[in-house]
């Protein structure tokens, strides 16, 4: 066989084999075209409307994995546009109208945690060294904390919060309501439930979550609930009545007179302008991270 034919047979086979890449590559895009047409899934373009009107945030406040589930959910008429309290009243108008309901006035609201323990006013029933999360700790006999309702100061909440609005300081978390955009992240995130969402202009709350008698709270807790009532009698108002060894706060007829934070031996009552007062200012952290 001379060169010629060689090179003949060479360029025979190139072709065959281009002609087999060129065949499959038709095929597989062709299959990839009956596979789009047979499983296209359909977006609802009320949900794509929807979802441009969110905040975004995908913060899970809302009890779904993201926007994008908040805004099926919406859309199917088995979800609350309140349950959001991150989109602005605006964007909700917008959704309002898309969906054919009427919006609702929403008050601003904060986050809050219903505990004052820590290190320094609760003790602990052993010394916890697994995985450093809320989480883990509860998951070991609902914590090391001698009160099954303290908060556990492992910063979950803190980890989940978009805005940086909290801030843990001796195993104790603190919310700046300043910062606060009250998604609700932190709420699903505490193991404990002791987050929970008051009004922004509630002038006081209550740090506590104790349900127990006077004497189980006094013997883990220096500054837990004893549930004497003695903020119930004081209020000239009314505002306060006693629910499970609790004080509960009716914010539409608290004035914010403080008469409970005074009387309250324990000081579990806290004014919210202390709070924000006590709270770090984390903005001076946040820009030297950024450098």
């Amino acid at each position: 066989m001379n060169l010629l034919e060689i090179t003949n047979q060479t360029w025979i086979t190139v072709g065959i084999v281009a002609a087999i890449f060129a065949g499959s590559a038709l095929l597989i895009g062709a299959l990839i075209l009956v596979v789009g047409k047979v499983f296209k899934v359909n977006v609802d373009e009320k949900i794509t409307k929807i979802l441009e009107n969110l905040a975004g945030a995908n913060c899970g406040g809302c009890g779904c994995s993201g926007c994008s589930g908040f805004a099926d959910k919406l859309a199917k008429g088995s979800a609350c546009l309140s349950d959001c309290h991150v989109t602005s009243p605006e964007k909700k108008a917008e959704i309002a109208k898309l969906l054919g309901i009427e919006l609702k006035d929403e008050e601003r609201t904060v986050a809050v945690v219903h505990c004052n323990g820590g290190i320094e006013n609760c003790a602990d029933k052993f010394v916890y060294k697994g995985n450093p999360t809320c989480a883990a700790n509860n998951s070991l006999l609902g914590g090391n904390k001698a009160c099954s309702y303290a908060c556990l100061g492992c910063g979950d909440c803190k980890a989940v919060c978009p805005e940086n609005a909290i801030e843990v300081t001796g195993r104790l978390s603190k919310v700046d309501p300043d910062r606060c955009i009250s998604c609700g992240a932190c709420i699903a995130a505490c193991p404990k439930d002791i987050i929970d969402r008051i009004p922004a202009t509630a002038p006081v709350y209550v740090a506590c979550s104790s349900k127990c008698r006077g004497k189980d709270v006094t013997s883990v807790c220096k500054v837990g609930c004893i549930a004497c009532g003695i903020c119930a009698k004081s209020c000239p108002h009314g505002a306060i009545t006693m629910k499970d060894n609790l004080p509960e706060i009716d914010y539409t007829k608290c004035t914010g007179c403080l008469t409970c934070v005074e009387k309250c031996p324990r000081h579990i009552i806290i004014s919210r302008k202390v709070v924000a007062e006590e709270t770090p200012d984390t903005s001076e952290s946040i820009e030297k991270a950024a450098e």
